[in-house]
């Protein structure tokens, strides 16, 4: 299956994705990229996941008071996007710089559907969004998202599922949740045109192949 709802953006900059679920190192990865790129002379700037200033307030306020059935989550989520893309990454990409994403709006097409909206539904809802000029994919086992989740920042309600009633225990619901966010992403991979990665490799040997991969694409000419 092709992609049909997004096109190629026709900015001079570079639009590089990294996707994963929490845990899988996309930030750590985002941000040595970042320090690799500053010293090869590039400009660069990071978008997160759920950062926009007008938006992502009220995502936490509605998170706390558990309001947010799925289409809810969906369109506040998309809306934080849509902020972000306008304000940020688009007068980034027309500046010639390199943006650099920790999730896209695979993110949304993964946990959306799994939540219950209709795959249709949520990519139309996307459809404005220009395609990235690469995508990496930190794939992990559940297990080892476990464990690292636990290590550092500990089960959070959402990541576990806990609000589409899953399961009453968090571990289980964990698991089964994440075990679902992981499947939706097999399906995309190929349909996207992943670049995945295996999450349990050492930090610096997944940076090393994401460098790689980026050097051959500025090296293509991509940054016009």
């Amino acid at each position: 299956m092709t992609n049909n709802y997004t096109k190629k953006h026709e900015y001079p900059g570079l639009l590089i994705v990294i996707e994963g679920t929490d845990g899988s190192g996309k930030s750590t990865q985002i941000n040595k990229l970042k320090d690799w790129l500053a010293v090869e002379s590039y400009g660069a700037m990071v978008s997160e996941w759920k950062t926009s200033a007008l938006i992502s307030g009220a995502i936490d306020q509605a998170k706390e008071k558990n309001l947010l059935n799925a289409n809810t989550f969906s369109l506040l989520y998309a809306s934080d996007f849509t902020d972000r893309l306008e304000k940020n990454i688009i007068p980034a990409l027309k500046a010639g710089l390199i943006v650099l994403m920790d999730r896209y709006t695979y993110t949304a097409y993964a946990r959306d559907v799994v939540r219950g909206v209709k795959p249709g539904w949520v990519r139309n809802l996307y459809n404005f969004a220009p395609t990235p000029d690469i995508v990496f994919y930190l794939d992990m086992p559940v297990k080892a998202l476990m464990k690292r989740i636990i290590a550092t920042t500990g089960l959070d309600y959402y990541e576990s599922g806990r609000d589409i009633g899953l399961s009453t225990d968090f571990y289980k619901s964990f698991k089964i949740y994440q075990a679902r966010i992981l499947e939706e992403y097999s399906k995309m991979a190929h349909e996207f045109n992943f670049i995945t990665i295996d999450g349990n490799l050492t930090i610096n040997t997944i940076h090393n192949q994401i460098k790689e991969r980026v050097k051959e694409l500025i090296n293509s000419g991509a940054i016009k």
